[in-house]
């Protein structure tokens, strides 16, 4: 397997297991858990689903604010925060991929495995508090419900959607697949 050596920071591996146990120098690989499928730790669960967050939040508010200032319905205000909460966050994880000169048809394959189902996870617990807190469906942009009930629900979202992230990258899945393209 051969890592990327623009920048010195990785040598190249002669046949080694995954499990780091026969390689010469460490220290390039501080921090580099996803190389171990099984052994993630929450902080590396917590930043993947922080990034899907980022992306989620992006595509809710702006829906959210879109719809609701054109005076759209529940249903039609949710559909589009869902849709640009989908389109944020693969295109933040697009971004960092293409960075990385992958080209644009595995790039956008790559965000799909790694974020739908944690994108998918975190609308639904999202979206699904805002719809059963007591008159939040109903609250105006210049309303504090409006904004309380968001930022609750985003962060309920990220609390349930982070052991689904820690479970997916633990088996090579989700974000670990998207770390073998940052450098």
């Amino acid at each position: 397997m051969q890592h990327d050596t623009r920048n010195g920071e990785h040598q190249q591996h002669h046949g080694q297991g995954h499990d780091g146990s026969s390689h010469a120098d460490h220290s390039a690989h501080v921090g580099h858990t996803a190389h171990s499928p099984g052994r993630v730790d929450w902080a590396m669960a917590a930043r993947a689903t922080l990034h899907c967050l980022t992306g989620c939040a992006i595509g809710e508010i702006l829906g959210m604010v879109i719809g609701t200032a054109l005076g759209w319905g529940n249903t039609g205000t949710m559909a589009l925060a869902i849709v640009l909460a989908f389109f944020f966050g693969y295109t933040l994880t697009l971004r960092s991929i293409l960075k990385a000169g992958v080209d644009f048809r595995t790039a956008f394959r790559v965000a799909l495995a790694a974020d739908t189902l944690s994108i998918a996870v975190m609308e639904l617990i999202d979206n699904g508090v805002i719809v059963l807190w007591p008159g939040a469906m109903d609250a105006q942009l210049a309303d504090a419900l409006f904004w309380g009930t968001l930022a609750l629900s985003l962060a309920v979202a990220f609390v349930v959607t982070t052991p689904v992230n820690k479970w997916m990258i633990g088996r090579g899945k989700g974000h670990a697949v998207v770390h073998q393209y940052h450098h």
